[in-house]
Order: structure tokens, then C-alpha cells, then sequence
């Protein structure tokens, strides 16, 4: 839980402004979708392995990484991207605005997070262009970001315990799975991309 959260101004977007929309988008009237970034480094990803016998599982020892923006569909839950192997910047933000645009022909909404990259003047300005609207998640609110737990999913699905010896191997591994997600494995998307959210009230929260 971040430290800075509030649970108070968590519960009121999602009452005020993220239910309605989930409503909205399950009734057909607005494509909604939940954009975010995930850095994934070639390197050991630790997870569990059960065997008898201990088992040693080899790294990578480079730190090439691999950079997926997605914009996960709600009701679909299919997960359009952009990728590359340098940095995501309002660039590739703009491409994805401008993806989902020529892809959906109801009104597009966008739950998304205040990194600088996504919160700056082009970006907003190319949303307006095009007609999207963003939606700025409070700060600190990761948990109501239902991308945050795709990337979870795609770690356990083709990265904890495994090795690849190339990235290219590793590349097209991440891809594949991000892509097939919603027809693969289509029950986990269902029970995990829900509109159950948690919101941690600070009485709960140790220091």
C-alpha cells in the first residue's frame, strides 16, 4: 500500500467517476479502457517450483529490457500495445491514442495514472484531438488500475522460474502471452479483471 494513498479520495473516484463508467462500458455505450506501463528486465524472475529435489533455475546476466504500453478493454479483456526495447515516452502514448482511435468507434475512455509522460500537454492534446477522453486516476492508486494485475498474470504465466536465453526468445514470449490472454486463459482474465477493488482504510495500515 503506498504510504501517500488516500483511502478517503480512492473511494470517492471510484463511487463518483469509475463505477459509473464501468456501468457505461458494460452496457455497450463507451469502449473503457485501463493504460499503463510495464518494464519487464531479462533477468531471474523468482517464483515456485516444487520438486524433491532442490532445483536451480539459470538467469540472464544482462538487463535488456522490454517495454510494453497496454490498454486493457474492460469488457473484452483484450490488451491492445506498443512495444519497444528503449523507453516509453508521451510518444508511444500518443501512437496508442491514436490506435485505439482508428480501432473503436464508440466513445473511448482511458483510466491511466499521472506519470509525466501521460499527464503532459501533448498527450492531452492529441486525446482532445481525437476525441478520447482521460481519466486521471488519484495519486498513489495503483489498486484501481485493473491493468496492475494483467502484469501480474503475464509474470506468472511466462516469466517466475523461467529462463531465456535470448531476448528475442524472452521478447516474443511476453508478446505472445499479452496477446493471447483474454483467449487463452479466459476464466483468470474473468475472475481477475473484475470491478472489485480494494481500498485499504488507514486504520489498517501498519508502520
Amino acid at each position: 500500500m503506498p504510504c501517500k494513498a488516500d483511502p478517503g479520495i480512492q473511494r470517492g473516484f471510484l463511487n463518483d467517476k469509475l463505477m459509473p463508467l464501468i456501468e457505461d462500458a458494460k452496457r455497450g455505450l463507451i469502449e473503457l479502457f485501463f493504460l499503463d506501463a510495464s518494464h519487464f528486465v531479462m533477468g531471474g524472475f523468482a517464483g515456485r517450483v516444487w520438486s524433491v529435489v532442490r532445483k536451480y533455475v539459470k538467469t540472464a546476466s544482462g538487463r535488456q529490457r522490454y517495454n510494453v504500453l497496454g490498454a486493457l478493454n474492460f469488457v473484452s479483456k483484450k490488451i491492445e500495445t506498443v512495444a519497444n526495447d528503449s523507453y516509453i515516452t508521451s510518444t508511444q502514448v500518443v501512437e496508442m491514442l491514436e490506435k485505439l482511435a482508428k480501432s473503436f468507434a464508440n466513445p473511448i475512455k482511458i483510466i491511466l495514472d499521472n506519470a509525466r509522460y501521460q499527464r503532459c500537454t501533448v498527450v492531452i492534446e492529441k486525446a482532445a484531438e481525437l476525441g478520447i477522453d482521460l481519466v486521471f486516476l488519484p495519486t498513489y492508486s495503483p489498486n484501481l488500475n485493473l491493468i496492475e494485475r494483467v502484469w501480474k498474470v503475464v509474470k506468472s504465466k511466462v516469466l517466475n522460474s523461467a529462463y531465456y536465453e535470448t531476448f528475442d526468445g524472452f521478447r516474443a514470449n511476453i508478446s505472445e502471452c499479452i496477446n493471447t490472454l483474454h483467449d487463452k486463459f479466459p476464466l483468470e482474465m474473468a475472475s481477475s479483471i473484475t470491478q472489485n477493488f480494494q481500498i485499504i482504510d488507514r486504520s489498517r495500515i501498519f508502520a
